[in-house]
């Protein structure tokens, strides 16, 4: 049995994906030089890539080395390597998966619903939280009819009439993350406006209120052996007159979150840091947190706000973790164990006895 990272997807945060799972990769390599890399490429195929592979290799599509796997639910369940035309089709022995799939599928439920289907021990978020932690309206709504602060948002439709909160306004797509498809704008008709002219609100669009004196704040936290958060950053824009910390500000610049500029451990005012730790506690309890996440707060001096929760964050707030210093070996080697002892689901047909199709009776006597 072995180990693996997989990483990539049908997602925008591809490429994100492949340098947070080369990172777990890499390291992973050098107390178990066994792990494998498992690429999913853009178009949803899997493959299993040379160990070895930087992120370069991947800019003309499929690093040399490359070969196909498939996904196979079911008893005999798992990634299985593809054989020659006359050889049989051989499954990989997995003992974990180290889950770097950013945004998408793989960080929606859907890729942690397949590898529950396949029997398949992986890190990170369950089915449930995952598709939570996506959905920013949902997870919104739960803050707050949790009673924790968050600002108020709407659903955006092209039937809406009213927003029940002043301008201007921030349109964030209801499914996604990375700051990936956000707008800024004055009023409700040009809000509307953007509903079709952004892709990226196809399946949904959330509106709050645009707060230019908040600034961002984040916490990761991780769940095994025990609940265990990190130190509070204070992430930097690279440019001032941004109205977000976007994209660029994650992630570009060499190693994903890693690289981004920031305020480590943040200087906050008074108790906030305080409140911080507080409600990041209770969302990893509502949330039913598992793995590594990272939550992202909105503040100013004398207000905080509970924004969004990443579920599996750029590369898993490795980088966060410095009260007190959290090797990445130790981080990775926890995250494995955590999937082997605490696996994300299992099924049962418990209770599936037959009682109720013996008393059924014919169905062709049910539908005359």
């Amino acid at each position: 049995m072995t180990n693996a990272v997989l990483f990539g997807g049908p997602a925008p945060e591809h490429d994100i994906s492949i340098l947070t799972g080369l990172l777990a990769l890499h390291e992973l390599q050098r107390t178990e030089p066994s792990t494998i890399a498992i690429y999913w490429s853009k178009t949803g195929d899997f493959y299993e890539v040379p160990a070895s592979v930087e992120p370069e290799h991947f800019l003309e599509g499929l690093p040399k080395g490359a070969a196909e796997l498939t996904l196979r639910l079911g008893r005999d369940g798992g990634f299985y390597a593809t054989g020659s035309r006359l050889g049989k089709d051989k499954a990989l022995e997995l003992d974990a998966v180290v889950l770097a799939t950013h945004g998408g599928p793989g960080e929606d439920g859907s890729l942690q619903a397949a590898l529950d289907l396949a029997g398949i021990n992986y890190t990170g978020p369950t089915v449930a939280g995952a598709s939570l932690g996506m959905d920013k309206w949902a997870f919104g709504s739960m803050v707050a009819n949790a009673g924790l602060p968050t600002l108020p948002r709407l659903l955006l439709g092209p039937d809406t009439v009213e927003i029940p909160f002043a301008g201007p306004y921030i349109l964030k797509p209801r499914f996604g993350g990375s700051s990936i498809g956000i707008d800024v704008v004055a009023d409700l008709a040009t809000a509307k406006a953007r509903l079709s002219a952004n892709p990226h609100f196809a399946l949904g669009c959330v509106v709050e209120p645009y707060r230019a004196d908040l600034f961002d704040i984040q916490i990761a936290l991780r769940t095994y052996p025990e609940l265990d958060l990190s130190a509070i950053e204070k992430p930097i824009r690279r440019n001032d007159r941004a109205e977000i910390l976007d994209y660029k500000d994650k992630y570009v610049g060499g190693e994903g979150m890693v690289s981004a500029p920031r305020e480590l451990p943040a200087t906050l005012p008074g108790n906030q840091g305080d409140a911080v730790r507080k409600y990041a506690t209770e969302v990893a309890r509502i949330a039913g947190v598992r793995g590594v996440a990272r939550i992202d707060f909105l503040a100013n001096d004398h207000e905080l706000f509970i924004n969004e929760i990443n579920t599996i964050p750029g590369s898993l707030s490795k980088h966060l973790f410095v009260e007190p210093p959290l090797p990445f070996s130790q981080l990775l080697g926890d995250l494995l164990r955590e999937a082997r002892e605490r696996p994300a689901h299992r099924y049962s047909a418990a209770g599936a006895d037959g009682l109720v199709l013996r008393s059924a009776g014919s169905i062709a006597s049910k539908l005359a």
